[in-house]
């Protein structure tokens, strides 16, 4: 892999280690019994090897080949079947559980393009298969809490060199919230004098590389995304909450009807 992309892509995991976010999703493919599950936006891989090393098929999917390439590259990454892309672009498949994981719902912003997703997610599954996913509550205005001086670290990565990263709002036109990770890559891994702060922290100027990388969420209210499962042919289970940020997130849980 090259290019700045390959480079993000390789730091995603390093700088994010614990995915106990993932814990809850593990459940819910034992609660319904799941054999054949479709992660929608796997970036990484992380989830869909997570439910691979339990004997389960799965279908990882995801539009950045620079990280399809990472998973790829994983141990065991022969037991999934990656594909790179979207979800409105999904082969004929007939899953028991489709899932979108994090922030995946919410970075589909284009209100065409998720609806075609949920219409081509529907058909992946088998009747009666279910589809689970999760979005913030934007009553909740978690974007309030996205700034440098609370998400600011830095983390040694093998091969790369110290990493400095922090996260800041750049625009709030609701229901679409757009931040920016920028991240300082030291190859040579030193800092000059720690002058307190960690935010003061810098690297060395000649010494570094510095990377972006923007992204754009839409917080859809909990009424606008049942309307939307309602319409595409989901019955809406229930609506539960995310075990790791109770009362600031809904997990929908919807199902494709055994008959029309």
């Amino acid at each position: 892999m090259t290019g700045k992309n390959a480079l993000l892509a390789a730091l995603y995991d390093p700088l994010d280690p614990d995915r106990g976010d993932l814990d809850a999703y593990v459940r819910v493919a034992e609660e319904f019994g799941a054999r054949r599950v479709l992660d929608i936006g796997c970036g990484t891989g992380v989830f869909a090897l997570l439910l691979a090393d339990r004997g389960v098929e799965v279908v990882g999917i995801d539009p950045s080949g620079a990280s399809i390439d990472v998973a790829r590259g994983k141990p065991g990454s022969d037991r999934v079947r990656w594909l790179h892309g979207d979800a409105t672009v999904l082969p004929a498949l007939e899953v028991d559980l489709a899932t979108m994981t994090a922030n995946v719902a919410q970075e589909i912003v284009d209100p065409e393009v998720w609806r075609e997703t949920l219409r081509r997610t529907y058909e992946s599954l088998r009747p009666g298969g279910r589809l689970v996913f999760e979005t913030r509550d934007p009553a909740r205005r978690a974007w309030e809490e996205w700034n440098r001086e609370d998400s600011h670290g830095v983390t040694e990565v093998p091969g790369v060199g110290v990493v400095e990263s922090w996260v800041e709002v750049t625009d709030v036109s609701r229901p679409l919230v757009t931040f920016r990770w920028t991240y300082v890559v030291a190859a040579d891994g030193t800092f000059p004098a720690d002058r307190g702060a960690a935010a003061d922290r810098a690297v060395a100027p000649g010494d570094r590389r510095v990377l972006t990388s923007d992204s754009t969420l839409r917080f859809r209210e909990r009424a606008e995304v049942e309307a939307d499962l309602t319409a595409r042919g989901f019955v809406v289970d229930e609506v539960r909450e995310a075990p790791d940020r109770p009362g600031r997130e809904f997990v929908f849980v919807a199902r494709r009807p055994r008959t029309p």
